[in-house]
């Protein structure tokens, strides 16, 4: 193979499409520093939207030098010193709405929002991607001391032992979703270790990466 090959080889593999994270708490936190680490490849716009603000329990954030009250999101987008040119990432600092739906561009869309009941919010989003031919995918329950047993398939592939897997599927979400859980939530009275959340994060980002892939 001569030089010339290789460079067209490499040519060809640049950032395309777009990836947007929908919330960006720990694991998106951790999930937007993957995408954004992409070589020969990968997603040339992370949109990342998210309403809250870093406090003093965001230990992630301020190791890596975040300032308290700072919007996540703005957080996320200061971390990455790509030239727009090659890849961007696009700041949201708020929760979305039914009023804001349309924000959500992405060809790949990643929920992962946490805190009270996420499913009407996460299906409405789901619904909204699918209508805009993009492909989503969430979380069913990532709790667990790590080492967890983590599993990743179309939600038409789940059993119906997963409680938040049948909040979704009441909600009309029965196929096209992928879904990654540890088969643990609240009720099992285990953390989130920093453990689970990073091995959660590649495993999702690897996957977006490969929806990504499929879509264009």
């Amino acid at each position: 193979m001569t030089n010339d090959e290789i460079q067209i080889m490499e040519d060809k593999q640049v950032p395309h499409g777009r990836i947007d994270l929908i919330g960006c708490g720990r694991l998106g936190l951790r999930i937007g520093i993957n995408l954004m680490q992409i070589h020969r490849g990968g997603p040339k716009t992370i949109g990342v939207f998210d309403g809250q603000k870093i406090s003093g329990g965001d230990v992630i954030f301020t190791l890596l030098g975040a300032e308290i009250d700072q919007e996540k999101p703005d957080f996320l987008k200061q971390l990455c010193t790509h030239d727009k040119e090659f890849r961007e990432v696009l700041s949201y600092p708020e929760y979305i709405t039914d009023e804001n739906l349309d924000l959500i561009e992405g060809d790949v869309v990643i929920i992962v929002i946490a805190g009270g009941n996420t499913i009407p919010t996460a299906s409405k989003i789901i619904k909204h991607a699918h209508e805009k031919g993009a492909k989503t995918i969430g979380t069913a329950g990532i709790f667990g001391f790590g080492n967890e047993n983590i599993e990743i398939k179309d939600i038409s592939e789940f059993d119906n032992n997963n409680p938040a897997i049948e909040e979704l599927r009441k909600e009309g979400i029965t196929e096209n979703h992928l879904v990654l859980t540890t088969n643990k939530l609240i009720r099992d009275n285990e953390p989130v270790t920093p453990y689970t959340l990073d091995e959660v994060a590649n495993i999702i980002t690897m996957n977006a990466l490969k929806l990504l892939d499929d879509k264009l």
